[in-house]
């Protein structure tokens, strides 16, 4: 979806603080060894979720969605001293590649890989949340906003991936998919929601901030 005009999202590009050299090789890693590589969070949308993270200076962030580790890596930045980071996913012969980057960085001690299916994982947390991003499938968005809702302090702060979906939200209802369906349907209950306030921040594929009350 082009929210933005080519040249406006080019000068974007060039002024955001840089990221680290770590987070250019994994995301160049990435780009060479996975087929899907446009998933990964990116420059600009990483020092924004770094910069999130370092207002709310989280003790315990959740991520729902690891991919190679980018967003979980810029997340980890904004950790207090003694915080953790738990990053759910899935997929196995992919999981060589984002721990090989966290042992390489200043959070190897800090980050909690778990390896399975994230409701099942969800249900075993015994633990309450500060952050939490979702990035994963998307049918399943609102059940993930249900539960985590339950494990964030008063607060807490969610962030939701991709929630413009190529701008397929803005289709007739008739002509969606399912993951678009699900994702209109998780952009009007979180608008509606008295538990949290929200606002859709058109960065990329869209980012929904939410904020549990």
């Amino acid at each position: 979806m082009d929210i933005l005009s080519q040249e406006l999202e080019n000068y974007l590009s060039l002024h955001f603080s840089p990221e680290t050299d770590l987070l250019k090789k994994l995301e160049k890693e990435t780009f060479q060894k996975t087929t899907q590589p446009q998933m990964l969070s990116g420059g600009y949308q990483g020092r924004l979720l770094s910069l999130i993270s370092k207002l709310i200076r989280p003790n315990r962030i959740l991520e729902i969605g690891t991919f190679t580790g980018y967003a979980t890596l810029c997340l980890a930045e904004g950790l207090s001293k003694d915080g953790k980071i738990i990053t759910i996913d899935r997929n196995e012969e992919l999981m060589y590649l984002p721990k090989k980057y966290f042992a390489e960085s200043d959070y190897s001690q800090q980050i909690e890989f778990r390896i399975g299916n994230a409701m099942d994982v969800l249900d075993e947390l015994d633990e309450k949340f500060d952050l939490i991003f979702i990035d994963a499938d998307k049918s399943n968005y609102i059940n993930y906003y249900e539960k985590v809702l339950e494990k964030m302090n008063p607060g807490g702060v969610i962030l939701a991936d991709n929630v413009l979906w190529y701008g397929k939200v803005l289709q007739e209802t008739k002509a969606n998919d399912k993951d678009t369906k699900i994702l209109k349907e998780f952009n009007e209950l979180t608008a509606k929601d008295p538990r949290v306030e929200s606002i859709i921040l058109p960065v990329r594929d869209g980012i929904s901030l939410i904020r549990k009350n």
